[in-house]
């Protein structure tokens, strides 16, 4: 009798092992859990940001970040079961600001009808990840406007949290100019971005949480934030509420809306976000041949549309994956028990819900600002010599957070390469697939 548990555990360790291959992989289950933890803390930020945005794009609060810890749970879990990567998924960053300050800020859609166009987006992806077609494109897009798509959704994310925070105003002179350095909302901002610099530079694992929680921590003891007065404040025994975000997407709004441009907003911003990651952790995690084809990269993209659709439903944008993977991979995951253990510490997060309250706006911009400088470092991979690749990627970026629209700075790179392709006479270096891309994005200009 004293033998069956120890039987039983060797058949579940041997069943795990079986299942996501680690003896092949040359790992093992505590190596994925250290690793899996590892991730969960390099992006635990986004508990408190990501609901952050949502919330100013007039969601519930609550519902917002009960929203986001149930996708960001199930969709990591299924990426990790059914395409065995060892990365997260969660709803994007750029893709948020993106749904937060552009769909429903500067175009004054309800986020109602954000969320349907997140919906039809996720049924969009999946039937081009389905039929290759998603694959196809990935390939024929060059691969400086791919860094260059990074790089200006981390300015664009950037430009934001220095926006929320203070220390960029609106000026009716110059646009744009530096606010009031003696405000302490500034100050704690500044204080944040330095302190969390600092500690990534000494490869602290969870720089950016443990950067807001020192900012929220000092915003408390100057008096500049709510402090906790009971046990309950900080955490929760009880099912959030998703009731106010859960299935109410607005799909014939989001149709109404106009097909093209959800096409050539959600769907464009969440290819490539969520491929340039991909490519840099797959790589990391030696998922890559020789010829550079990356392992069940078919399977990854299915699971990502399957991920935007329940996210829609469930209540929160679009998914993509993270680029905090390459923590949990540097430490030595290697397959899908990874990211199973990612999900399930997402899970506990239902029990810390209400510390979302108690986040001040000055402890979260500074995580949007280091988290876009940290895309931003992917530039030096773009080749800057050759103009007719350099000027595109160029313009990609810059145009991101200056016309405030991620969208944008796709349609200014796409349409400037292509222009100067033909007149420089390299033409050929055009792949129809890329003519198809400029095409639609030339006309998202024109139907909105």
């Amino acid at each position: 009798m004293s033998d069956m548990p120890t039987k039983a555990n060797s058949s579940i360790s041997g069943w795990i092992d079986n299942f996501f291959k680690l003896k092949q992989k040359n790992t093992s289950i505590k190596t994925e859990f250290l690793a899996g933890l590892t991730t969960f803390f390099s992006m635990a930020y986004i508990i408190f940001v990501v609901p952050s945005m949502l919330s100013a794009a007039g969601m519930p609060k609550d519902a917002a970040l009960a929203s986001c810890l149930l996708t960001t749970a199930l969709c990591t879990i299924y990426i990790g079961v059914y395409a065995n990567y060892p990365v997260a998924v969660a709803p994007g960053m750029g893709l948020t600001a993106f749904f937060a300050f552009y769909v429903c800020g500067s175009q004054h859609l309800p986020w109602q009808t954000a969320l349907g166009a997140v919906f039809i987006s996720g049924i969009i992806f999946f039937i081009l990840s389905v039929t290759k077609i998603r694959q196809l494109i990935i390939d024929a897009v060059p691969a400086g406007l791919k860094t260059a798509i990074v790089v200006g959704i981390g300015c664009f994310i950037a430009f934001i949290g220095l926006q929320s925070s203070g220390i960029i105003v609106a000026d009716p002179a110059t646009k744009v100019t530096l606010g009031d350095l003696t405000s302490l909302n500034v100050l704690l901002t500044l204080f944040g971005i330095l302190f969390t610099a600092a500690l990534i530079s000494i490869n602290v694992k969870a720089a950016v949480l443990i950067g807001i929680f020192a900012v929220s921590l000092i915003s408390m003891i100057l008096g500049n934030s709510a402090v906790p007065s009971s046990f309950d404040d900080v955490f929760s025994f009880e099912m959030p509420n998703f009731a106010g975000t859960f299935m109410q997407m607005d799909l014939l709004g989001a149709l109404h809306y106009g097909i093209i441009s959800i096409i050539f907003t959600f769907t464009i911003v969440e290819l490539f976000d969520t491929i340039g990651t991909l490519i840099a952790v797959t790589k990391m995690a030696h998922m890559v041949d020789e010829n550079g084809k990356i392992e069940n990269i078919d399977k990854a993209l299915i699971s990502d549309s399957v991920g935007t659709i329940a996210s829609a439903a469930i209540g929160t944008c679009t998914v993509a994956t993270y680029v905090e993977s390459a923590t949990g991979i540097n430490a030595g995951g290697r397959t899908g028990l990874t990211a199973v253990f990612v999900g399930l510490l997402f899970l506990l997060g239902f029990f810390v819900t209400p510390l979302g309250d108690l986040i001040p706006a000055c402890a979260t911009a500074p995580a949007l600002i280091i988290v876009g400088g940290l895309m931003a470092t992917n530039i030096s991979s773009i080749d800057f010599k050759d103009f007719s690749e350099g000027f595109p990627a160029f313009l990609t970026i810059i145009m991101m957070p200056l016309t405030y629209s991620i969208a944008n700075g796709f349609a200014f790179g796409f349409l400037s390469y292509c222009f100067i392709k033909v007149f420089s006479g390299r033409i050929k270096e055009i792949t129809p697939t890329m003519w198809g891309i400029t095409l639609f994005l030339a006309l998202s200009f024109f139907i909105r």
